[in-house]
């Protein structure tokens, strides 16, 4: 029937890995796996988006393919390539995805917060344009007022296996912070059992009977103009964890008024998850992404993170 919704046809994706001790460019990578396409053809899918590199699609000729990097080739159709102003595709693979979330948007949906879009709406529709059975699966997440690195699954398989692993298989976690004043210490730790009351403010208690066991280590890496530039890692993964022990240090984070904070220097909550390692859930690869300290971070401390 003319009005018979046509059916999808799934995409054909060949894989291809830089098996080399070299870089190469991307266009140079194709060529030598299709030596029977002229190349209009390729730079034809280049141009149009049929090429990926490291879960990343890529439309410059000259991307560099690294040893060890996969490339794929979609035969079928451009990638869908996800374009959002709140939030960037960092790596895509058949079972997780990494994003950069932007300040302000939330993770997934809340009770109090059912119409607004979220981190898993958005990569949820990407997943869907690829193919409308793919789904997503929620691993852990970020607070709304953070911006950073965070990871979905694609699928139920990897989902299980980070949720029942996650202490073992997220190799680290790192995070920069804006600090009101100036951290006395370069580096230390801080460490109490959390527990959160009626109003969803999550409080430190020594009591050993109470709470989750919550371990932060910080070292800073700037301080000026009122302010410390501090990294984070975090041993365990309690919510409002690095809020709450910032603030016990008596320097809360620049624009946390909910823990204390006096003032908003930059208008939003100064927390980045900056940089997240896993042992991916199904390969077992060591995978690590890092992200650059934001440039207002940096501007508010006067330029480069060297400690002062």
């Amino acid at each position: 029937m003319k009005n018979q919704r046509r059916q999808w046809r799934p995409d054909n994706i060949l894989s291809f890995t830089n098996n080399t001790d070299s870089a190469t460019t991307l266009l140079s990578f194709v060529s030598e796996h299709f030596k029977d396409r002229s190349r209009n053809d390729l730079k034809a899918w280049l141009r149009h988006g049929h090429y990926m590199v490291d879960g990343v699609v890529s439309t410059a000729f000259d991307a560099p393919v690294a040893p060890g990097a996969e490339v794929k080739v979609n035969l079928t159709r451009p990638f869908v390539v996800l374009k959002h102003p709140r939030l960037q595709l960092v790596y895509e693979d058949d079972d997780v995805i990494v994003i950069n979330k932007g300040y302000g948007l939330l993770s997934v949906g809340t009770q109090s917060h059912r119409k607004e879009e979220t981190a898993y709406d958005i990569l949820r529709d990407y997943v869907k344009k690829q193919n409308p059975s793919n789904k997503l699966y929620v691993v852990h997440r970020l607070d709304r007022d953070t911006s950073g690195l965070m990871m979905f699954a694609k699928t139920e398989e990897a989902q299980e296996n980070l949720r029942h692993n996650w202490n073992n298989m997220v190799l680290d976690r790192l995070y920069v912070a804006l600090l009101e004043g100036y951290v006395k210490e370069d580096e230390g730790y801080v460490k109490s059992r959390l527990m959160e009351n009626s109003r969803f403010v999550v409080y430190s208690t020594q009591n050993p009977e109470e709470g989750k066991l919550a371990l932060t280590r910080f070292k800073v890496l700037k301080r000026a103009y009122g302010l410390s530039l501090v990294e984070f890692s975090l041993d365990t993964g309690r919510k409002n964890q690095i809020r709450v022990h910032a603030s016990e240090m008596g320097h809360p984070i620049s624009g946390d008024r909910k823990y204390g904070a006096k003032e908003s220097r930059l208008n939003r909550l100064c927390l980045h998850a900056r940089t997240l390692r896993f042992a991916h859930p199904i390969t077992r690869k060591d995978m690590r992404f890092e992200l650059p300290i934001p440039s207002r971070f940096l501007n508010a401390v006067g330029g480069k993170g060297n400690k002062g």
